[in-house]
């Protein structure tokens, strides 16, 4: 599943080429109308696709943004304006190329699910192989509260005060701090792989229960949860399995990477093991964490 880098990879490759463009139309594919027509929501969700093209098409790019793992994009047609949402789920992507048969990446050209057609030459698809990723077009934040709910970025100084709070409170002192680290309400954008390098960093078993854990200790988790988030933002994201940038190009932190899908530590060379922990299967040394 894209993290926070791979998501603010994506966003920083596509703003430049679509903000202030227009969209003239949108397509969907045969799955996402099929899908609505026998009641599920594949891909598009929270309205009808009707009503999605109604609050999108001929509306102008004012702006693009991440929030942890989520792309916005806030646009305006005359004095009305609405918000695009997109979740890349496990393998959403996005690519920004004049035709559907320019994204050269076979899987994702043959996975398209939403062409957004601009007034710029540019179409920004939106390609999902899993199809558990979503777009939603919003009259407001408020319409999907969850986002609201969302940590501050990482990077920001109130992010570390928020992340005491929270762990701190009755709804995650008697849990494991890896499962406290992926909650996005707690700290924003860490998922799976980089929860798993930092508190190798951190030198913390991620079944560590929060209340036993030392001051120190969490004040480690956070900055290392911190640290390694920007390393993926610097190397481009991790391209594992389906990943891709909008530029159709992996990113290389899954080469730094030192615990996660590894059998041997990559900080002190001994064997690495796995437990489910919050669904997720999770990667640790027995040697280098305590």
């Amino acid at each position: 599943m894209p993290e926070l880098p791979e998501v603010e990879s994506v966003k920083r490759v596509i703003t430049p080429r679509i903000l202030g463009a227009t969209i003239q139309n949108v397509t969907f594919s045969d799955k996402v109308k099929i899908g609505k027509e026998v009641g599920k929501e594949t891909i598009i969700k929270g309205t009808t696709l009707e009503l999605f093209k109604e609050r999108t098409e001929q509306f102008k790019i004012i702006n693009v943004y991440r929030r942890s793992k989520y792309i916005f994009m806030e646009i305006e047609k005359e004095s009305e304006s609405k918000i695009i949402m997109c979740h890349f789920g496990m393998t959403g992507a996005f690519f920004t190329v004049p035709e559907l048969s320019n994204i050269e990446i076979e899987n994702h050209r043959k996975h398209w699910h939403v062409i957004f057609a601009l007034d710029n030459g540019l179409k920004l698809i939106y390609t999902d192989i899993r199809r558990f990723g979503e777009l939603r077009a919003l009259d407001e934040l408020n319409e999907y509260p969850s986002v609201l709910k969302i940590a501050p970025e990482p990077f920001v100084k109130e992010a570390y005060e928020h992340y005491l709070e929270k762990i701190m409170s009755k709804k995650f002192i008697n849990k494991p701090i890896k499962v406290a680290i992926l909650d996005h309400t707690v700290i924003s954008g860490c998922g799976n792989i980089y929860a798993c390098e930092a508190l190798l960093r951190a030198g913390v078993l991620p079944t560590r229960i929060i209340k036993d854990l030392t001051v120190n200790e969490r004040e480690k988790v956070f900055k290392e949860v911190v640290n390694v988030l920007q390393e993926g933002i610097d190397n481009g994201g991790s391209s594992i399995s389906d990943y891709y940038n909008a530029d159709g190009e992996k990113g290389t932190m899954q080469e730094k990477h030192l615990i996660y899908g590894k059998k041997v530590c990559g900080q002190c060379g001994g064997p690495v093991l796995q437990k489910v922990i919050a669904t997720r299967n999770t990667h640790y040394c027995p040697n280098c964490q305590k």
